[in-house]
């Protein structure tokens, strides 16, 4: 059966780095485009960053590019979300999500819709 697996949350400092991993089995993971969302308490769950399932293009939501780096390892079968300048604002519960698209056309993939299967979560909190 399908599985992805998040690993690397916890609790950081302000201004500190977290490394989060999704290991993905059951599936043909480079077939699929990976994303990152997270969900503060209270919120909808939103986007965060995706990659194309080459890795060759990348999209990040406004408040976090510059700080997060997501990229993948397809001999691995694992996505990978490496967050520096952490921010108290960044505490959420971290999910990744794959979107079956094998194709280069489109390399913006946004909506929690478009993805068809999650992990079951990290949390991440950041302290002031």
């Amino acid at each position: 059966q399908v599985q992805l697996l998040e690993s690397g949350g916890g609790l950081v400092q302000s201004g500190g780095s977290l490394r989060l991993s999704c290991a993905v089995s059951g599936l043909t993971f480079s077939n699929y485009v990976m994303g990152w969302f997270r969900q503060a308490s209270g919120k909808e769950r939103e986007f965060v960053a995706s990659i194309t399932w080459n890795g060759f293009k990348t999209d990040y939501s406004d408040s976090v590019k510059g700080r997060f780096t997501i990229s993948r390892d397809n001999a691995k079968n694992t996505v990978y979300l490496q967050m520096n300048s952490l921010k108290p604002d960044d505490t959420a519960v971290y999910y990744c999500a794959a979107k079956f698209y094998p194709g280069t056309n489109i390399d913006r993939f946004r909506r929690v819709s478009e993805y068809s299967l999650w992990g079951q979560g990290t949390q991440v909190t950041v302290s002031s």
